[in-house]
């Protein structure tokens, strides 16, 4: 903490301190973090949904060994190498039919950066749509299809003709790509801040729209898949045929940064269609050994394992044991989800007194309500989660694929515990605020 304080982020460790998260962590092992004091912590934040197959894996592990074992002819630039052209390979074997083709990246918005340029320059169009409230990553042009203003603020201009629709809004998509200048929409089939599911309908009437304005589709499946969802790719559950789809995250067991962007063969003939355009677009580490060793472990573990249909049969438990919280407590409004991929939405309580204090609450400082939830869950019963993004009071989980059944039990009935006394508003927000200003003062004074 002190060196982050002093050349990193000082503002992430005063957040850490205040929440009392500031644990040393000296390891992990599948589903959980392990704190100094040998303790194990239930981890359903993930490192943002990377650690699907668990935490150092040993079939990751020994795959990216036996790469540096091997010490292969790594990265020789303009030459061809094997590990990347297996991994891409196996990519396109389980993806749909619609894309033919892989870009390495090394990150998901790198991932996204490369599904925009490829866009552009296949159709010749200057325009991308994305959706309200996205999130595609924080470098520039990522960040100019976030719809999330927090992030956005202060780092304009942004990339010019990057527009936002409703998500869900088939007719304001429809009225902007009737236009006819839009290389590609480009959206999260389920979006990670919020964990928004799409309507009934939606993605598959946008699939259908965007071939009729002869724009491309990109699938952002950077958080949604490897697995997450309860089928390989998220994009499954509604049977679409993109033109891209962005990949990074889990896909290398959360060993070795990596990205890829699977493409359809009329989209990148286009683009590469000749020796003098072969190295227009590339990443100096895309398609590195180590990466795609990790990568081609990591798609083995997924089948060996059955961590796909296991997600599936989680998620269906976990919701069958959270979903009842709605009904039974006021400030529970919403509790969704798909697979492994998890959100329970919080909202003011009944009565004047207590929804007054909320609201004041909210005005002094948005999405603060959630954190009634997140800090008892990791001190009292050792649960790390963490909300689904700023100002919102939705609390979410992307736990390992690996978890056992009995964690998803315990995480689900430490909820409940959490909750029920959360919906005393007034005395839960005393308690927070008391334990809040103890560890604040115990920081200082450590410092």
């Amino acid at each position: 903490m002190t060196l982050n304080d002093r050349y990193l982020n000082p503002q992430v460790g005063r957040i850490v301190r205040t929440l009392g998260f500031d644990k040393t962590w000296v390891g992990g092992e599948g589903a959980h973090l392990i704190a100094s004091s040998g303790q194990h912590y239930l981890d359903l934040f993930g490192g943002y949904g990377v650690f699907a197959i668990g935490r150092w894996h040993p079939q990751a592990v020994a795959a990216v060994e036996a790469v540096m074992e091997a010490r292969t002819g790594n990265l020789p630039q303009l030459g061809v190498t094997l590990l990347s052209g297996v991994l891409a390979e196996q990519l396109l074997a389980r993806a749909p039919g619609s894309v033919g083709a892989m870009v390495p990246a090394n990150s998901g918005t790198e991932a996204v950066e490369a599904a925009i340029k490829v866009s552009r320059a296949a159709t010749g169009r200057p325009r991308i749509l994305y959706a309200e409230h996205a999130f595609h990553g924080l470098t520039l042009g990522s960040l100019s299809l976030n719809g999330n203003a927090e992030f956005r603020d202060g780092f304009g201009p942004l990339l010019p003709g990057c527009d936002a629709v409703p998500f869900g809004d088939q007719d304001a998509l429809r009225r902007e790509l009737e236009r006819g200048d839009v290389a590609a929409f480009v959206v999260e089939p389920i979006q990670g801040k919020g964990v928004n599911l799409p309507p009934a309908g939606y993605l598959q009437a946008a699939q259908g729209l965007c071939k009729d304005a002869g724009a491309l589709l990109v699938c952002d499946e950077v958080q949604t898949g490897l697995g997450r969802t309860g089928r390989f790719l998220a994009l499954e559950h509604w049977g679409l045929q993109p033109d891209l789809i962005c990949l990074s995250k889990a896909l290398s067991g959360g060993l070795v940064p990596i990205g890829a962007v699977l493409v359809s063969r009329a989209a990148f003939d286009t683009v590469f269609d000749g020796m003098e355009r072969a190295v227009r677009h590339g990443s100096t580490f895309g398609g590195n050994d180590l990466a795609a060793a990790a990568a081609l472990a990591t798609l083995r573990v997924l089948e060996e394992e059955g961590l796909i249909e296991r997600a599936e049969r989680l998620g269906r438990l976990l919701l069958e044991l959270t979903r009842p919280l709605v009904d039974r407590y006021e400030v529970v409004t919403d509790v969704r989800g798909q697979g492994l991929m998890w959100a329970i939405e919080m909202g003011p309580p009944g009565g004047r007194a207590r929804r007054s204090v909320w609201k004041a609450v909210e005005r002094a400082q948005p999405g603060l309500f959630s954190q009634l939830i997140t800090v008892p869950l990791f001190h009292e019963h050792r649960i790390f989660c963490q909300v689904a993004g700023h100002r919102m009071n939705v609390i979410k989980a992307l736990p390992a694929l690996v978890v056992e059944e009995s964690e998803i039990r315990r995480f689900a009935a430490a909820l409940e515990d959490v909750v029920a006394r959360a919906e005393h508003v007034p005395s839960a927000l005393a308690r927070f605020g008391l334990q809040t200003g103890r560890r604040m003062l115990a920081g200082g004074a450590q410092r």
